[in-house]
């Protein structure tokens, strides 16, 4: 694809959840970048099941500019669940995806879309300094190694929300209908040429990031038992090692018992060792157990999104 390609018109997909107060200055921001950087373009803003007047601002938007496509979802079903919505509604060869809080600026995206000219299919815009507490951070570096691991890149440990990618990739993952989705693990199901880029983040306009600690702690495991078989391989590695274990302690009570004459005394030798054992046992199940899961929740066949209504100006 040429350059001039990547340029002709650019989607700017962003998830939405409670943002009425930075939604209309976004759109203004991005209407005066992108008019001025390439020919056509469209903003595809999703509606997560924002509890304020998100929505309604959405749809006075699209009324107004020709260049808005509003999408309603039923409910809240999370950050990548939208954004996957959302790509696989670009009609654009070029995608770009950012948040709705005014922390990735606009003014970034021609910086990441020229990036992609040097023959990279997907980049991404690393803050220069992140924001976050302590926790935070240690949460987001323990994600972003496990993202590198995953996607088996280098370029993991550098992964943002503010991305631009050659929109055809997309089809790489076109027949994916998972519940719980890595919009970056997707991604690099179809290629391997990434890159990265520093750009600047700015300060949020109001409330506090809706990825806490925890949230990240929790879509961490769901990336590891979701994406990749290493804690199977991890909890089989366990119980070698302790079966190793096993045979080391009977080979120390049968050389007591033969050398010496006598058996290994004391109680809590013994309760230590059945402790040792009961953990890794009930470790690995549970394990197995989060796999199980996994199976599960496939039959059931969860929607991924579910879109109860679109918006607008032109028929697209």
């Amino acid at each position: 694809m040429k350059a001039s390609d990547l340029k002709a018109g650019i989607s700017v997909v962003i998830p939405v959840y409670n943002s009425e107060s930075t939604i209309v200055e976004l759109v203004a921001r991005l209407e005066h970048v992108l008019t001025a950087f390439c020919s056509d373009f469209e903003t595809i803003l999703i509606n997560d099941g924002s509890t304020d007047r998100s929505w309604s601002i959405i749809c006075d938007l699209a009324h107004q500019h020709d260049r808005i496509f509003g999408i309603n979802l039923t409910r809240n079903f999370g950050q990548h669940n939208a954004l996957l919505c959302g790509i696989r509604e670009a009609q654009y060869t070029t995608t770009v995806t950012m948040d709705d809080d005014l922390q990735h600026p606009p003014e970034a995206i021609p910086l990441l879309v020229e990036k992609l000219d040097e023959g990279y299919d997907v980049i991404y815009g690393t803050p220069r300094e992140e924001k976050h507490d302590v926790w935070r951070n240690v949460a987001s570096v323990m994600t972003k190694q496990v993202l590198q691991s995953i996607m088996g890149v280098e370029v993991g440990r550098m992964v943002s929300a503010h991305r631009a990618f050659r929109t055809e990739i997309r089809d790489a993952f076109a027949d994916f209908h998972e519940p719980f989705v890595s919009i970056d693990v997707l991604l690099s199901w179809a290629t391997t040429r990434f890159a990265a880029v520093a750009v600047d983040r700015l300060e949020r306009r109001q409330g506090k990031s809706n990825y806490s600690f925890s949230k990240l702690v929790s879509h961490t495991l769901n990336m590891l038992t979701g994406f990749t078989v290493t804690p199977l391989r991890l909890a089989s590695i366990i119980g070698f090692l302790f079966t190793l274990l096993g045979v080391g302690v009977l080979a120390y009570v049968l050389f007591r018992y033969f050398t010496v004459g006598t058996t290994v005394a004391c109680f809590p030798f013994l309760a230590s060792i059945i402790a040792i054992f009961s953990g890794a046992q009930l470790f690995t199940l549970g394990v197995i157990g989060e796999y199980l899961a996994r199976v599960y929740f496939h039959t059931m066949h969860k929607p991924v999104y579910v879109i109860r209504e679109k918006v607008v100006h032109n028929e697209r």
